[in-house]
């Protein structure tokens, strides 16, 4: 049986580019709530640029970053301990007009380890979270707990982008960032879900074509074009197919960067729909009207709806969607070269920490 534990151990972000190991309490478990013991907690986009103040936050400092998170219940409701889980980033109240809207994923009391939880999130030993919205594992299929960890943000929020956009058999799609942290998942959700084009649209040639096997059906590359050039070479494509580059595709922009979204801009068809789920701060200037003439959608999608996960979960347990070409482990000892890794950029793999307090 395993020994719970009196404190939690974890690195705290102390400072902007600070980080030091600490000791904290264990919080009471109330109602509803359990301990779970973290396998993994992977590093993703928002965790590495809030710590290098790239994102503006208002959050207490000291605490702990990290909401890619995956273990096992240790202690709460008798009837879940042992269980292993994975913590979606965004638990919703289940109350407010926006929950009872289906929309709990943007709960505006959500917690969300690393953010709205207080000092506590998963860059630690452990971590108190309500049970009610956990995905529970059944069975893994010889996939480690800890590369699970993915599944609760880098898998799941694109899975909740391809709902957003309604992706159904026979769709065109178009994946810009196709060979980001999230990207690489993407593509593979999109064609899981039907799509008969998945067209890949990224700077780095030779990723893009790993992006080929991984459900993308054509690529194009990015780099050092314009946004106009990027537009004539996906024309050229479709003419190629005997597809209308004109209307009906639905474009991912998983990129977040100021070149990407024009990419996306650009591209935008009549009654086309464009997902704005790549995170930056980066501002495009565009004609409103333009929305009115196409008559297109721009929506945007965060993180995921938790009655999503076992889905997504047995699209991963099946081998519909890879995780493991995609993933980098490191002990959470190393936690400051993997954000500054993972800040570096360049990474061909998400880097997913394993707790090593011992």
């Amino acid at each position: 049986m395993t020994k719970l534990p009196s404190k939690i151990e974890t690195w705290q972000m102390v400072a902007l580019g600070k980080m030091k190991r600490a000791t904290i309490d264990v919080p009471q478990l109330k109602t509803g709530e359990v301990l779970v013991e973290i396998a993994g907690c992977g590093i993703c986009y928002n965790d590495h640029a809030v710590f290098y103040g790239e994102i503006p936050t208002r959050a207490v400092m000291p605490r702990t970053l990290g909401h890619e998170i995956s273990g096992t219940i240790v202690d709460g409701d008798a009837k879940l301990v042992g269980q292993e889980v994975i913590i979606p980033p965004a638990m919703p109240c289940h109350n407010c007009p926006i929950c009872k809207a289906g929309r709990e994923n943007r709960c505006l009391s959500a917690k969300i380890p690393g953010y709205s939880m207080d000092i506590y999130g998963g860059n630690s030993s452990h971590i108190v979270v309500p049970s009610a919205d956990l995905c529970y594992i059944k069975e893994r299929k010889g996939i480690p707990l800890s590369h699970l960890a993915v599944v609760a943000d880098a898998v799941a929020s694109t899975y909740q982008a391809a709902k957003r956009a309604d992706v159904q058999p026979g769709d065109m799609v178009i994946i810009i960032g196709a060979t980001g942290g999230a990207g690489v998942y993407a593509t593979q959700v999109c064609a899981a879900m039907g799509a008969k084009e998945v067209i890949g649209i990224a700077r780095n040639e030779e990723r893009l074509q790993r992006a080929l096997k991984f459900g993308a059906t054509h690529v194009i590359s990015s780099q050092n074009k314009t946004a106009k050039e990027v537009l004539a070479e996906f024309y050229s494509y479709c003419m190629s197919k005997k597809l209308s580059p004109y209307y009906g595709w639905k474009i991912f922009e998983w990129s977040g960067t100021a070149a990407g979204q024009e990419i996306a801009l650009e591209l935008l068809p009549y009654i086309g729909k464009l997902v704005v789920a790549g995170c930056g701060t980066h501002k495009n200037e565009f004609s409103l009207s333009r929305l009115m003439t196409l008559e297109a959608d721009i929506i945007g999608s965060w993180a995921c709806r938790p009655k999503y996960y076992p889905e997504i979960l047995n699209m991963v347990l099946s081998g519909t969607i890879q995780i493991e070409p995609f993933i980098k482990t490191m002990p959470m000892s190393q936690i400051k070269k993997a954000y500054e890794d993972a800040h570096r950029g360049g990474l061909t793999q998400r880097i997913v920490l394993i707790p090593d307090f011992n």
